[in-house]
């Protein structure tokens, strides 16, 4: 009788079956992107990602951060755009910064009234350098002005040598004239005087030994 009524209980036969039905390998009906993190960074994560949107309205992040926190913050404009006192309370829990949640129910919240969903987008941007990681921007569809991201320093160019400047040159007319020295004249009179003819050596004695000159 239990079999006619439970006729799924007949795979419990085949030891195999059971197995293959309750296999947790497969990941059905689980749409959490876990982004490499626990459940609490995750959270953490994507609560700072908001605030930096609500206050920055664009932020740049990689393409799997941006379509995880897109989700989030338009849950978040739709308790702004509630304005009351309970939806308040949700966002302070999940934001967790005073300042950041009354921009967002006094300013983003207003903005986005006429619209019924769609409060941000994402635009695609290449390849990271470091790990080819997909990047993309995220902002507010409404937003007043767009965050542009700083430009990158140019780097310095090498220094060159300095080129030797051209010597200027003095016009003919311009150039003072030098004036040669004079040569004295002699006086009359006076005689160069001559140097004396050098004396010739001597000739040196020779010394014999075991003999007496004959000078001695």
């Amino acid at each position: 009788m239990a079999l006619r009524q439970w006729p799924h209980l007949l795979l419990a036969k085949s030891k195999r079956l059971c197995e293959h039905r309750v296999s947790p390998r497969m990941r059905h009906q689980k749409k959490t992107v876990k982004l490499g993190r626990t459940a609490d960074h995750r959270r953490a994560l994507l609560a700072n990602q908001v605030c930096a949107l609500i206050e920055h309205q664009r932020i740049k992040t990689t393409l799997a951060k941006a379509k995880a926190v897109r989700p989030l913050a338009e849950r978040m404009v739709t308790l702004g755009k509630n304005g009351s006192i309970h939806a308040r309370r949700r966002a302070l829990a999940v934001l967790r910064q005073k300042d950041i949640v009354k921009k967002l129910f006094d300013d983003i919240a207003q903005r986005s009234a006429e619209r019924n969903g769609g409060y941000t987008r994402i635009v695609k941007l290449g390849a990271r350098k470091s790990d080819s990681a997909r990047m993309a921007f995220i902002e507010w569809v409404d937003a007043e002005y767009i965050a542009e991201e700083k430009p990158k320093k140019e780097k310095k160019a090498k220094r060159k040598e300095p080129e030797e400047k051209p010597q200027e040159t003095i016009p003919e007319a311009e150039q003072p004239t030098r004036e040669e020295p004079k040569a004295e004249a002699a006086a009359p009179g006076e005689e160069e005087a001559t140097a004396p003819p050098p004396e010739e050596p001597k000739p040196k004695k020779r010394r014999w030994f075991g003999r007496k000159s004959d000078d001695s």
